[in-house]
């Protein structure tokens, strides 16, 4: 890709890009949230058209105008927010759109051979039966990356593959990584974690602010150096906080039981207490209750037994509403699904939970000035970065800004209990020291912070107490400065402390 450039109303997505993609190779694009790396990769994709700059294939100029283009040209994307039709199976979504006919009618058997094959010579244990609404989302994931082998893709683009996985699946997908590129495939690697850079990529390209700011060996960089050249300042990966003064207890949890989806029960007989100037972390892997607990703890979901107290008034049968104005706030584990609604502006997914309250409403009527005086203020203090500001639609904003959007919005509320789901998910390490610091401030102004994380680095750095959970059941409770990650790892695998 030569001399890119693509504007959109209000900023530069990407000025001046060149970027080369050796075969064999691993290439990481490695840039804070809203760099720039989707941008450049949806026009390599033909989602986007460039302004200017061209595209050579194999020492030929292209003109890629649509991803089917893309695809005959050999290139295939698997992006961050996955492309599926839920209750379509494994099969019907890998052929949607060339179909292989046999006298008239589509040839699923056919189909679903092939990519059983594919599967497993790739290593990839994908069911072509199954359906895609039953799978986990590493299983999803690995049905794009069969979508893209089904096409014969030679240059695979993965947008923030390792967002939505456990620590066990990233493995796995390194490991299938490394199969493709014994193919002989080529691999673009978007994303912002260097661990994983520093894992399986041969060079890496460094975007900051829509330019690129150099392109530099993996294994003659060290991580700081990287980080430094994405977010343009020393980033500090250590998490420092004050020593903790531990208040009145704020949330009581006691014999908690929450029903899952299927009928059984996801949450079983599940206790804790959390204090004011507290960070608690709920460990555990993907899958084991989280979810539920959160729901029930939020309202989005009804207890069938036990009790939650807050402040010393029992919320569990409280509506959403209710729990809000009892002082707890929610940052969600799906920003897309529970965070925002996306066709509204940022301004008014601001004022989502307080948009009946003066000065944001008088006598039932929207007073859009206090409003956007409101979302102004958020995005300055919370580093909101939007080309069109408060009223850019919230779908607008790449992954990390519509994370911190949704944390200015929840702090702003001053809650006496934050419950923080995956808070820095698919965030840079510029916007994941920010966060921790947001979170860690809310600890020591005396409020209490529930922190239910995948990330066990993350619960390490920030939780002053750890919870583990398993199969829906407490495993074990240990004081973070007490523990390391081999003994909390156990626990999360359903060993207890001490068995």
């Amino acid at each position: 890709m030569q001399n890119i450039r693509k504007e959109f109303p209000g900023i530069v997505a990407n000025d001046d890009i060149s970027l080369t993609l050796e075969q064999g190779e691993v290439h990481a694009l490695l840039g804070e949230n809203g760099a720039g790396k989707s941008t450049l990769m949806s026009i390599l994709f033909g989602l986007y058209q460039p302004d200017k700059g061209r595209i050579m294939v194999r020492g030929k100029e292209v003109d890629i105008r649509n991803p089917t283009q893309a695809n005959n040209l050999g290139i295939g994307m698997v992006h961050q927010h996955f492309k599926l039709v839920h209750n379509f199976t494994v099969t019907e979504n890998i052929i949607l759109g060339m179909e292989p006919m046999n006298g008239g009618v589509i040839d699923r058997k056919g189909a679903a051979e092939k990519i059983a094959k594919l599967s497993k010579h790739y290593g990839l244990n994908v069911d072509p039966h199954a359906k895609i609404e039953d799978i986990s989302v590493g299983m999803q994931q690995r049905v794009e990356i069969l979508k893209m082998l089904y096409r014969d893709a030679e240059v695979l683009i993965f947008d923030e593959p390792t967002a939505v996985l456990t620590p066990q699946e990233i493995r796995d997908l390194m490991k299938i990584m490394r199969n493709l590129l014994n193919e002989g495939k080529s691999i673009i690697l978007i994303t912002h974690k260097l661990k994983e850079i520093k894992e399986v990529a041969d060079r890496c390209t460094v975007i900051r602010r829509g330019k690129v700011i150099g392109t530099v060996g993996v294994g003659e960089t060290s991580e700081a150096e990287m980080a430094r050249m994405m977010v343009g300042r020393e980033v500090s990966f250590h998490v420092d906080k004050e020593e903790q003064k531990r208040g009145e207890l704020t949330l009581s949890v006691k014999d908690l039981v929450v029903e899952g989806n299927r009928g059984d029960d996801a949450v079983k007989k599940f206790s804790f207490d959390l204090y004011n100037g507290e960070i608690l972390g709920i460990a555990g892997v993907d899958g084991n209750g989280q979810t539920e607990l959160v729901e029930a703890l939020t309202g989005l979901r009804p207890v069938k037994s036990g009790t939650i107290d807050l402040d010393g008034v029992d919320i569990t049968h409280k509506s959403i509403k209710g729990r809000f104005e009892a002082g707890l706030a929610h940052i969600p584990e799906d920003r897309q699904k529970r965070g925002l609604v996306l066709d509204y502006s940022i301004q008014e997914n601001m004022i989502l939970e307080i948009h009946e309250q003066e000065p944001y409403s008088r006598h039932g009527f929207l007073q859009f000035d206090e409003i956007r005086k409101h979302a102004d203020k958020l995005i300055q203090e919370f580093d909101v970065r939007s080309g069109e500001g408060a009223i850019a639609k919230a779908r607008a904003l790449s992954g990390g800004n519509q994370q911190k959007a949704i944390v200015g919005r929840e702090i702003s509320h001053d809650p006496n209990l934050l419950i923080a789901v995956q808070p820095t998910r698919g965030l840079d390490v510029g916007s994941i020291e920010y966060i921790h610091k947001r979170l860690v401030e809310q600890r020591d102004s005396g409020k209490a912070v529930l922190l239910v994380s995948l990330e066990l680095d993350e619960i390490l750095d920030l939780a002053d107490r750890i919870v583990v959970i398993n199969h829906g059941q407490k495993v074990g409770e240990v004081i973070t400065s007490e523990t390391d990650e081999n003994e909390v790892g156990l626990m999360m695998a359903g060993i207890e402390k001490g068995a």
